[in-house]
């Protein structure tokens, strides 16, 4: 996205519609979830307007409010467009997992997440993971599907995870991610598969005789709505289109239409398909990407004060961050940060490049920082909360937001990346 070199200077009190937005998302759904549920759209909405008007009456800075706008559309057709389609396929399974069988579905769906994104292979494989373990559902099989195919398995693309998202959209070129990000994915992949494989081979053991039986059964899986295949290669053919302007997002759009309207209502229905969820996103996205201009331009121009002068720092703020707020505008920030600590702007597509080129390390950290500490909190990535709605709607009891935190994301999580950090950033 071409834009100005220099970041317009708000004042520093603009950013608080940033915070209460993200402390909004954060807070209110466990103090009053019935309101937020009604109103989230105009908390959302408000705040957004505040920022907009300020920079279009106040500092006079129109081609900003722009450049984000157009970021946003691209954001929301490429997200929604992968979720309309995904649930426009349906995977019917028949038969109980072993747990070499869940442990290769989660590697699995952990590479699709990188060709579909999160948000598109969480929601259509939650439900096959759901049927294949019935018999012994737990709150551990959500807990790891949301950490490897919500989370970290989309750290190979900018179609991945939202952050890569935007870091393309800004000018980091599609294959700079899995070039560099693949021995960390592969590391944190093959920790967090192992880690679930002793605590699913205990679960299996101490099953019923007849649920053993069960898995020693012929496993059968039926697909319906493939044609919708094609629809998914469109979308991410567009993906790569990014001239002229419009194009790329006007594909998706109608490649979701086309899968939506031409795929029969009984799959539709399988799948309890609804555009609530993305619905959701759309609103709350909105606020978070016009409430973050003034955040990200005021990091940009003071970023020398901020002192994150290492690539394992920007791993660890980056990464905090990115688990209590949404890790995507948590990315934008610290690569604002990052860049201007060398004369740098991210409004400037080749700005981005040149930062590509000279301090890909740093990159990488905030990229692994986004999308790894994304699986922290059920609000670190959009698909965490979906998975969880819907584990819940199939009768599996789900952990408390701190109980996710303190039962599995910091005993598990924390030590693998540490590790990550270590092997990959210590220098």
């Amino acid at each position: 996205m071409m834009g100005a070199a220099l970041a317009p200077e708000p004042h520093p009190v603009m950013v608080l519609p940033f915070v209460l937005l993200l402390l909004c998302i954060a807070v209110l759904p466990f103090l009053g979830r019935g309101w937020w549920e009604r109103h989230y759209p105009k908390v959302a909405l408000g705040l957004g307007t505040v920022t907009v008007i300020y920079y279009l009456a106040l500092i006079k800075a129109p081609g900003r409010v722009m450049q984000v706008g157009h970021e946003y559309v691209s954001f929301m057709a490429l997200i929604g467009s992968l979720y309309v389609v995904s649930g426009c396929i349906h995977i019917r399974v028949k038969g109980e997992a072993k747990p070499w069988i869940n442990c290769t579905f989660l590697v699995l769906g952990s590479v699709l997440a990188n060709i579909i994104g999160t948000t598109g292979a969480s929601m259509l494989l939650i439900r096959p993971w759901l049927r294949m373990n019935k018999y012994r559902i737990t709150s551990f099989h959500i807990i790891f599907f949301i950490f490897l195919i919500s989370n970290v398995g989309g750290s190979l693309t900018p179609v991945g995870d939202p952050p890569l998202f935007l870091g393309y959209l800004h000018g980091v070129p599609f294959w700079w991610v899995i070039r560099h990000c693949w021995a960390g994915w592969a590391f944190a992949v093959a920790g967090l598969v192992g880690i679930f494989w002793v605590l699913d081979r205990r679960n299996f053991e101490r099953a019923s005789r007849e649920v053993r039986d069960r898995a020693t059964a012929h496993e059968t899986w039926t697909f319906e709505g493939l044609p919708n295949l094609a629809a998914l290669g469109l979308i991410l053919t567009a993906v790569f289109l990014r001239e002229p302007p419009g194009l790329s997002e006007g594909l998706m759009l109608l490649a979701a239409v086309a899968a939506y309207c031409t795929t029969p209502r009984r799959i539709h229905e399988s799948n309890e398909f609804s555009f609530g969820p993305v619905r959701e996103v759309a609103w709350l996205f909105g606020g978070i990407f016009a409430t973050m201009i003034p955040a990200l331009d005021y990091l940009q121009l003071h970023s020398s004060q901020v002192g994150l002068d290492s690539s394992m720092k920007l791993f660890w703020v980056t990464g905090a961050l990115s688990s209590v707020l949404d890790n995507a505008p948590t990315y934008l920030t610290f690569l604002a940060v990052a860049m201007g600590r060398h004369g740098l702007s991210l409004n400037s597509v080749q700005d981005v490049r040149t930062f590509v080129g000279q301090h890909e390390h740093e990159l990488l950290a905030i990229s692994l920082g986004a999308v790894f500490f994304g699986a922290m909190t059920y609000i670190g990535n959009g698909p965490n909360f979906m998975v969880k709605s819907m584990a819940e709607q199939a009768k599996v009891r789900m952990p408390s937001f701190f109980g996710y935190m303190l039962r599995y994301a910091i005993p598990i999580l924390l030590p693998l990346f540490a590790a990550a950090s270590i092997l990959f950033f210590a220098r």
